[in-house]
Order: C-alpha cells, then sequence, then structure tokens
C-alpha cells in the first residue's frame, strides 16, 4: 500500500494540469492513469483533422501559455505536443496501467482508499490518500445509442473515437450519426475523401464560424452574454443563410448561454455547412429502423449505407469505481453541483475537468483545487 498526499487519478489535460498547480505549491502529489499514456483522448482517439475549436488563448494550461508560433487553432499532434512539453516542464510522471477498480473514504483514518489493478504486472495495488482528485474527464468512454434492427446491419460500424480519416471510405455510402462538432467535421472529412456522405441532424444546432466564438467569448468577458449571443446570431445568420431547409434549425437559446446552461456547444462549421447547401452532404432526421443495408428515417425517408459512424458522444466512467457516500457525483458521472461551485466535495474529494467548459474550464478548476487542498493543509 503506498501512502501519498493527493492522489490524482487521470493523466489528460485535467490530470497534467492539477499535478502541475500541486507541484507550483509544493504539494506531494501521485498521478495515476488507466492507459499506457497521457492524453490518450487525443494522442489515441482523435481524428487525424481535428484541431482544438477554440482559439489558443482560451485553451493554455495554468503557467505554461503557448509558444511563439503556435498556430490560433492548434492542431492534434501540436497540443498533443504542448502536452508533452507541459507534463516535462513540471516534472509530471504519471504511473501508467493503473486501473482504479473502487475508491472509497475510511472515516476512521480520515483517508482515501484507492484499489487499483497494474494491467502490466497484473497485480493489485493500493493507495491511501488525504485528498482525491478525480481528473478522469467526461469522455471517458464513447456512447453507442440502441437503434432499432442494428444487428440486421452488414456493413461497419464504428464510433467516431476509433475514426481516423475519411480516405478508407472513399466510394461508400456513409452515414454519420450525430451532429456536434466532431459529427459535422467527420461528415466533412468523408466527403472531401470522396464518400457518398449523409448526416443525421436529431435536434437543433447553432453553426458558428470560428472567427465568431473568438469574438463572441472575448466580447462576453465585458457585455453581457445575451447581447453577444445576438450579435453574432445575426452574423452567422447573415453568413450561413437560412439553414433551416436543410434541416439545420437553430435553438431559441443563444450559443453561449446555451453552452453555459447545458454545456451543449455551439457548432464551428469547417466548411460542412457549405457541402450541406451543396447538396453533397445529405441530411436525414432520427433513424426509426434498420433493415440489412436499408435504414428508415423519421419523415418516411429510407437510404442504403455500408457504413454507419456513430459520433454520439462520451460518458464518464466515474460511478463505475467511485464509491462516494456523499454522492458528489450525479447518475450520470457529472458533478451534481452547478458551475462554478462543482469541483469541491466532501472528506477531500474533487472534480477536475467536469465544467464543460473546455481547457479554460480545467484550468480554472485546476487552480481552485489546489488553493483549497493548500487553505487545507495550512489549517490542519
Amino acid at each position: 500500500m503506498k501512502e501519498v498526499v493527493v492522489l490524482i487519478v487521470g493523466a489528460g489535460p485535467a490530470g497534467l494540469a492539477m499535478a502541475a498547480c500541486l507541484r507550483q505549491r509544493s504539494v506531494p502529489y501521485l498521478v495515476v492513469e488507466r492507459e499506457d499514456c497521457s492524453a490518450s483522448l487525443w494522442r489515441c482517439r482523435a481524428y487525424d483533422r481535428v484541431k482544438l475549436h477554440l482559439a489558443k488563448e482560451f485553451c493554455a494550461l495554468p503557467h505554461m501559455p503557448y509558444p511563439d508560433g503556435t498556430p490560433t487553432y492548434v492542431p492534434k499532434m501540436e497540443f498533443v505536443k504542448y502536452l508533452d512539453t507541459y507534463a516535462e516542464r513540471f516534472g509530471v510522471e504519471p504511473r501508467y496501467c493503473i486501473s482504479v477498480e473502487s475508491a472509497a473514504y475510511d472515516k476512521g483514518a480520515r483517508r482515501w482508499v484507492v484499489t487499483a489493478r497494474d494491467t502490466a504486472a497484473s497485480i493489485e495495488v493500493m493507495f491511501t490518500a488525504k485528498f482525491l482528485v478525480v481528473a478522469t474527464g467526461e469522455n471517458a468512454m464513447g456512447v453507442l445509442p440502441e437503434v432499432p434492427g442494428i444487428e440486421s446491419f452488414p456493413g461497419e460500424t464504428l464510433h467516431s473515437s476509433t475514426y481516423k480519416s475519411g480516405s478508407i471510405y472513399a466510394g461508400k455510402r456513409v452515414l454519420v450519426v450525430g451532429c456536434g462538432n466532431s459529427g459535422m467535421e467527420i461528415a466533412y472529412d468523408l466527403a472531401n475523401h470522396g464518400a457518398d456522405t449523409s448526416i443525421v441532424v436529431r435536434s437543433p444546432v447553432h453553426i458558428m464560424t470560428k472567427g465568431l466564438i473568438r469574438l463572441g467569448m472575448t466580447l462576453v468577458q465585458h457585455v453581457p452574454v445575451t447581447i453577444v449571443d445576438f450579435l453574432i446570431v445575426t452574423i452567422a445568420n447573415f453568413t450561413f443563410g437560412d439553414l433551416s431547409r436543410y434541416g439545420i434549425v437553430r435553438p431559441n437559446t443563444g450559443p453561449l448561454l446555451l453552452k453555459a446552461k447545458t454545456g451543449r456547444s455551439p457548432i464551428v462549421d469547417v466548411g460542412t455547412a457549405g457541402l450541406i447547401k451543396r447538396g453533397v452532404i445529405k441530411v436525414f432526421r432520427e433513424i426509426s429502423n434498420i433493415i440489412g443495408n436499408k435504414l428508415e428515417f423519421e419523415g418516411e425517408k429510407e437510404c442504403y449505407f455500408d457504413v454507419i459512424v456513430f459520433a454520439t458522444g462520451y460518458k464518464t466512467t466515474v460511478n463505475l469505481w467511485l464509491k462516494d457516500e456523499n454522492c458528489m457525483m450525479n447518475n450520470d458521472g457529472l458533478p451534481k453541483k452547478g458551475y462554478p461551485n462543482h469541483w469541491k466535495g466532501e472528506n477531500g474529494l474533487y472534480c477536475a475537468g467536469f465544467a464543460r467548459r473546455g481547457l479554460a474550464g480545467i484550468s480554472m478548476d485546476a487552480k481552485n483545487i489546489a488553493d483549497d487542498i493548500v487553505s487545507t493543509i495550512e489549517s490542519a
């Protein structure tokens, strides 16, 4: 059994930021990670063409801005390089292949007891910690929806987390299910590689340019969010025209306010809207049934496909191992408390990176948690 002051579970951006903030405050910690590398979502499960959807000034981790010359919208591998440099600068050395199976608070010892498995050595390991930081993130496991008749589909089905490039799908009929940023960008990538591409758009979405999102996030620091939303939606409507005729409807709530209230991000257009308007990418409503290669959709439409890509999001895995009688997390594995008080639980329990506010939210969480841990130690 290894005793530590702070145990950080997860070596993604949240875990690295948390470790750096503790290092800056001279607080001992240990980071454990179930994969064999840090930032596995970015390193192993992100498609090739992905970039950070927000400008770099909103995406730096604490205590280290991006180096001069970094593109405004950071590509995948440059972001991975930034994270590697970040870990090296702050001396963060996670213990890899440690899969946490249980974490419970021992009231008598006043410490968290964590049971895990070292998957490389095939042995059980245990830790005790005064403070436990959950940094496994909102995107730990891909979500695959239940679709009637999916078992009859003879073609390939995959989650967006395993999609890399549209180059292998040239000439195939591909349906992307999900109209978030990943779904829209994967559809664009498929179409550009010669796939006969369609996308399922099940709910209203805001489509914005990168510049509009950057403008909105800058203005909202000084101007009420409703005014900023009105401005950027007006410009977006002028830029894209009426997309409702193509099956894309805007929500009644503005994009920044909707993000703050629900965590739903606006779509940062990479060219998908133009391909939809030209008919290169076809839009369907929700799937009602699958019969072999034939998919039936709401609105009595049907079409045949060779491949289905489910860009249907992720879920957390916290509730599989965290035994917290005070229930910091809800049934979906997200904090019960709303922003900005979501990050703190009871008995030295914290979560970093669960505010649905991207890398800026991660940085804020890490700083707040480090300050609180230091305050608790100093007042003991």
